[in-house]
């Protein structure tokens, strides 16, 4: 087994499990079609600008009808779906414009949640950011992204844990799974130029994000987050030059 699957194992975090589920968690139907469902907008398995269909979500998802349709309603509501009158369901397309006005909303929104976590955070919330970080480092810059995804998910879990405030988490949540699309297209399109950096240019921020989390250094945390929505910034700057119009919406033609 590779260094970055042990480590990932270690944290709880490997790729393919339900988030914030520990192995053998058993997840409501509705809960676990919004996740896998939510997984696939987010790796683009269901592409951006795609028209899907109940019975094709409800197989890839691996349950009934019912809970995909409280799933449809739900990433509806994150707007990663879009239901369309006698069309189907449309995957949202990637609009950078949008992305750039949601990630700053989620920088000041993070900022807010990372400083109250670091404040709230008890002891056994503060052992579990150490034992992640402890993996992060473990797995190193080999990390590949479908496992930095992993680890990212459980990190969001936690600090929204230790905040304590659900609302949070109904406003950060839908934020983290389109930016981890931007994310996984950006890294996508890198890989094709032969210019793929992995995932190991993110690992030190959230390293750091960690680290002052788990010692209460709300503002330090602060700071950290900050550089990683950076990061993210210059992600989409780069898809605006250089991603084809089909990687952000599949009913564009290629040129």
């Amino acid at each position: 087994m590779a260094r970055a699957e042990r480590a990932a194992e270690g944290a709880g975090v490997e790729a393919g499990q339900d988030r914030a589920a520990g192995p053998g968690a058993h997840l409501p139907q509705a809960e676990l079609a919004y996740r896998r469902i939510e997984a696939a907008i987010v790796t683009c398995a269901l592409p951006p600008g795609s028209f899907q269909r109940i019975q094709d979500l409800a197989a890839l998802a691996g349950t009934g009808r019912t809970p995909v349709h409280q799933a449809v309603n739900r990433l509806a509501a994150d707007t990663l779906l879009e239901v369309q009158p006698r069309q189907g369901l449309l995957v949202a397309p990637v609009e950078l414009g949008r992305a750039r006005v949601l990630l700053d909303l989620r920088r000041e929104v993070e900022r807010f949640a990372i400083t109250l976590a670091a404040s709230r955070a008890d002891e056994g919330q503060r052992s579990r950011m150490r034992h992640l970080a402890a993996a992060l480092r473990a797995a190193g810059a080999g990390l590949d992204l479908a496992a930095f995804n992993a680890f990212d998910s459980r990190i969001d879990a936690l600090v929204l844990e230790a905040c304590g405030e659900p609302f949070l988490g109904h406003t950060l949540r839908p934020l983290h799974a389109i930016f981890r699309r931007v994310g996984w297209i950006w890294h996508g399109l890198a890989a094709g130029s032969g210019e793929a950096p992995g995932a190991g240019a993110s690992v030190i921020p959230h390293l750091a994000v960690l680290d002052a989390l788990a010692e209460g250094r709300g503002e330090e945390a602060a700071t950290a987050s900050d550089a990683l929505v950076s990061l993210v910034g210059d992600m989409l700057d780069q898809l605006s030059r250089n991603a084809p119009p089909r990687l952000l919406d599949s009913r564009l033609e290629s040129y």
